[in-house]
């Protein structure tokens, strides 16, 4: 079994699908937004098979139209207070 190599990948799936666009529509925004992406390798990002900088995120969050937040997986995000810190 291998690792994931993105949190994100399913939530840009979900997110694009409810948003009614296909991969080569998502893939043609972020273009727009100036990053020249392939169906391939969204298809990739998607089934966590590619990895995700953090400028990729911005501009994923951006062609979807939400935050960057909304692409973490509520499991993974860090809460405002941390345990043992007050």
């Amino acid at each position: 079994m291998r690792a994931p190599k993105n949190i994100v990948g399913p939530t840009v799936r979900r997110l694009r699908n409810d948003a009614g666009l296909s991969q080569p529509a998502l893939a043609a925004k972020c273009g727009v937004l100036g990053w020249d992406l392939s169906r391939e390798v969204l298809a990739q990002i998607e089934s966590q098979f590619r990895y995700v900088t953090d400028w990729e995120l911005v501009v994923l969050a951006r062609a979807l139209a939400v935050s960057v937040i909304d692409l973490i997986p509520p499991k993974f995000r860090i809460g405002r207070k941390v345990p043992g810190m007050g």
